[in-house]
C-alpha cells in the first residue's frame, strides 16, 4: 500500500478533511495532510486552524495511492486555482476521491469526471453536467479508482469507502464498527 495525500486549502471543510484523516489512519493507511500554501497552518471554512503534515513543495507524490480533495468554500475554489495540484491530478495514475463542491469545482473542469458517475454538493450539479459527468443523487459514489461524495454528513461514509476500496470491506466494517457506524454493507453506491 502506497502513501496517500489529502490537500488542504484555505477555507476547506473541516469535517470532510479530518474525518478522512481519522478513518484512514485508524485503518492503518499511510495518509499525509498537505497544505497547498507555503505555510503548514491552514484555516478551515469555519475558522479551525489545522497543521498539515507537509506543504505541497515538501511532498513526494510519486507512486501515491490516493489524492483526496475535501470540499468547502472557498477551499474547493482555492484547490482548483492551484496549478501544481491540477497538474498532479491530471497525470495521477492512482485513485482520486473528492467530496462536497470539490468534484464539481476541481475534478469536473479537469475532465476527470467525463462519462463517469459522480455526485457533489447540491447546487453544483450543473458544473458536473456541463463537463460530461453522469450525475447521481447519492451520498457516495464509489467506482474502481474514483470516489465522490455529496457533503459533510457523508464524510464518514466517504472515508469508509476509501478504506473499503484499498483494504476491503471487512477492514472498513471493522473500522466503522469501532466508531459505532454499522452499515449493512460496504456498497457505497447509494
Amino acid at each position: 500500500m502506497h502513501r496517500s495525500f489529502i490537500f488542504l486549502a484555505e477555507g476547506f471543510e473541516e469535517i470532510e478533511a479530518l474525518t478522512v484523516v481519522d478513518v484512514m489512519r485508524r485503518a492503518g493507511m499511510d495518509l499525509k495532510t498537505v497544505s497547498i500554501t507555503s505555510d503548514k497552518r491552514v484555516i478551515g471554512a469555519h475558522g479551525i486552524p489545522v497543521e498539515a503534515d507537509l506543504t505541497f513543495q515538501e511532498a513526494d507524490f510519486e507512486n501515491s495511492e490516493w489524492l483526496i480533495l475535501p470540499g468547502g468554500m472557498p477551499g474547493s475554489t482555492n484547490l482548483s486555482a492551484f496549478g501544481p495540484l491540477c497538474d498532479l491530478i491530471r497525470i495521477h495514475k492512482g485513485k482520486i476521491a473528492a467530496i462536497c463542491a470539490a468534484p464539481a469545482v476541481v475534478l469536473a473542469p479537469l475532465g476527470i469526471l467525463t462519462d463517469r458517475e459522480a455526485t457533489c454538493y447540491p447546487g453544483f450539479e450543473q458544473t458536473l453536467k456541463d463537463n460530461g459527468a453522469i450525475i447521481r443523487d447519492a451520498r457516495v459514489i464509489a467506482l474502481d479508482n474514483l470516489i465522490t461524495a455529496n457533503g459533510p454528513s457523508s464524510a464518514l461514509r466517504f472515508a469508509l469507502a476509501i478504506v473499503a476500496n484499498s483494504l476491503g470491506d471487512s477492514v472498513a466494517q471493522q473500522v466503522g464498527g469501532g466508531m459505532l457506524f454499522f452499515p449493512k454493507s460496504m456498497d457505497f453506491y447509494f
